[in-house]
């Protein structure tokens, strides 16, 4: 069945994405775009008419994945914060090593007499 099956990857990818099961990000991230992508397969196999355990079921993953989305959106802020802070450093580092890089050389005065 497949609502069953789309159900059971939408609970699985919401364990994940609430971190009970990876700790490292990167590996996260992979098993996370690993989910969507069985996922959306199954989202064009699913047609109706649908019996009423399979509407039960459908309903589930409706709410299940709501909560997905909300705890995508917030994975995607933290990284694009870590992003931020990540070029914020880069630019400070980069001022400590070359200090007069940004200085600009507008209102030089050159004198022509001898």
């Amino acid at each position: 069945m497949v609502i069953r099956t789309f159900h059971d990857l939408t609970a699985e990818l919401l364990a994940v994405l609430e971190g009970h099961t990876i700790t490292e990000r990167d590996d996260k991230i992979e098993r996370i775009t690993k989910l969507i992508d069985q996922r959306d397969g199954l989202l064009s196999r699913i047609k109706p008419p649908f019996t009423s355990e399979e509407q039960q079921l459908g309903r589930a993953a409706l709410l299940l994945n709501q909560k997905v989305d909300h705890l995508l959106k917030l994975q995607k802020q933290e990284i694009q914060r870590d992003i931020q802070e990540i070029n914020k450093k880069k630019r400070s580092s980069n001022k400590y090593t070359n200090p007069y890089e940004s200085l600009s050389v507008d209102g030089m005065f050159y004198d022509k007499r001898n």
